[in-house]
């Protein structure tokens, strides 16, 4: 089991746009200095809570800030970038991260998102956006000859060599090339579905577990079409955490603090648009006015005392039939920084041995036919 961080990022609406920059860069260094194997940062474009249209800006000052945990966005949201572009963009800064980029990439689900851009999510245009992105992106990444590439979203050419100097050079340093990876909310997610085909990395955002364990069926659907086999050890799960002392100070600190405020103003309303409350439900005769941050720290989130928070993450482990890394669900906690560190700390230092048996059996790869 290792230990993971995934922020979207998120802040309050009055937080400035510098101090909440700030506050993720410095959460980044504690992540280095604890042992977190990884970050992912996450896109959007329209909401206050969640306000980072670029993440490779944090990406890039994170690298030069830290010396070992692994960096990346959570991902780019592929609709509304060029993929010429961003495959220059992602190249450029797996160099300056020296190998330590991690490549994540997203179909986008905000309607208001959807709207800026004029792209037609409902009809899952986003989605085929993404596929033919992701397609330009890794044969830009590969070709060693010039290609033409017409697409139904996008044109790209890489052409010959002109005046015997200008040509297409800037290709990833890890070969070859960054880890992918894929978040996925939905059941039978696409994204995932696209995880299991291509051999990426798939991440389940923080639903409960019941329903996340219906994700790693899209894995497999993916990974059958492909005659891949999928390891389960590649498997993120993102889940609200906060560790203290006791179990009664965490839950002060969670419910009670910004990780209750953030759901209560923002990710619950959200959840409860997109129709998912039901999916955060321990039993589906709960009514929906039920689902409170006090209700989700008790039933959902792994709130607690380290003994407390080790005995969950082997809960969810069972219920969902195992995973490989448990990624941190970040929360602006700049009133109170210390109570975060602490947690962050608590879950490094004290829940990650208590963990350490849960590793999922490796598959046995297919036999070739």
């Amino acid at each position: 089991m290792q230990l993971g961080y995934f922020t979207m990022p998120s802040h309050p609406p009055e937080r400035s746009l510098k101090a909440g920059h700030e506050w993720d860069l410095q959460v980044i260094r504690w992540l280095d200095e604890l042992g977190f194997t990884e970050c992912w940062i996450g896109e959007h474009h329209t909401a206050p809570w969640e306000p980072h249209p670029s993440p490779d800006l944090l990406v890039a000052q994170g690298l030069l800030q830290t010396k070992n945990i692994r960096l990346g966005p959570g991902g780019f949201l592929l609709p509304y970038h060029h993929p010429a572009e961003l495959a220059n963009r992602v190249a450029m800064l797996d160099h300056i991260s020296g190998g330590r980029l991690n490549f994540g990439v997203a179909a986008s689900g905000l309607p208001s998102d959807w709207a800026m851009f004029n792209v037609d999510g409902m009809s899952g245009t986003n989605r085929e956006m993404t596929r033919e992105a992701l397609d330009i992106i890794l044969k830009m990444w590969s070709a060693t000859e010039p290609f033409d590439y017409k697409g139904k979203h996008w044109h790209v050419t890489v052409p010959d060599t002109m005046f015997g100097f200008l040509k297409h050079h800037i290709r990833p340093l890890q070969t070859p090339h960054p880890p992918i990876g894929v978040a996925g909310l939905s059941k039978g997610s696409d994204t995932l579905k696209l995880a299991g085909e291509r051999g990426f990395i798939p991440m389940s955002l923080n639903l409960n577990p019941a329903y996340v364990g219906s994700h790693w069926e899209a894995v497999e659907i993916g990974a059958a079409k492909a005659g891949r086999t999928p390891d389960r050890n590649d498997w993120r799960m993102v889940r609200e955490v906060f560790v203290a002392d006791t179990d009664e100070e965490a839950f002060k600190l969670s419910a009670g603090a910004m990780m209750g405020r953030m759901m209560r103003e923002y990710f619950l309303p959200l959840l409860g648009n997109f129709g998912f409350l039901e999916y955060l439900k321990h039993a589906p005769d709960v009514p929906d006015s039920d689902i409170t941050p006090d209700y989700c720290a008790r039933h959902n989130w792994i709130v607690g005392s380290p003994a407390t928070a080790a005995r969950k993450i082997e809960q969810i482990y069972d219920e969902v039939g195992g995973f490989g890394c448990l990624l941190v669900f970040g929360f602006d906690y700049t009133e109170n920084p210390q109570a975060w560190r602490r947690s962050l700390e608590l879950l490094s230092k004290e829940v990650l041995p208590k963990i350490q048996h849960l590793k999922p059996k490796r598959p046995v790869a297919r036999a070739a036919e």
